[in-house]
């Protein structure tokens, strides 16, 4: 009876590590995430910029 015990103790222990692993990727890929989306946005501000800057340039061209 006390060997079940254990055993149940011991597959509960490993179930809760396997848990703890997940949400680590789950984190680890929220991360990525996060910074993919910093990326984007950063990347769309340059874009914006340089279209604003062809803009300008092509005003005091035909100026």
């Amino acid at each position: 009876m006390q060997e079940d015990a254990l055993a149940l103790s011991v597959d509960a222990l490993t179930l809760l590590v396997d848990a703890l692993a997940l949400l680590v990727d789950a984190l680890a890929l929220l991360v990525d995430a996060l910074a993919l989306s910093v990326d984007t946005l950063l990347l769309q501000g340059i874009a914006k910029f340089n279209s604003l800057r062809i803009n300008e340039m092509l005003y005091l061209v035909n100026n």
